[in-house]
């Protein structure tokens, strides 16, 4: 197992977030504020589609609104 971390502007977050949902290999993404605290952490699977993902990129939405900059945690399989 991987881990990445990318800085992204809050207005960034929920378009980085979808993409590294689409890549298919992340097995959680955690969204941490400036000083490294972990906000939210989403566990992934290979079936997360739908339903599952609306109230997930809602979150993403809210914390994306709340902060300026981020930072986002992937680990990766």
């Amino acid at each position: 197992m991987t881990e990445e971390v990318f800085k992204v502007k809050g207005e960034d977050l929920l378009k980085k977030f979808k993409e590294l949902v689409n890549e298919g290999n992340v097995r959680s993404i955690a969204i941490k504020n400036p000083e490294g605290k972990v906000l939210v952490r989403f566990p992934l699977t290979l079936g997360v589609v739908g339903a599952v993902l609306a109230p997930m990129l809602a979150a993403v939405g809210a914390i994306a609104a709340l902060l300026t900059e981020c930072t986002i945690s992937v680990e990766r399989e």
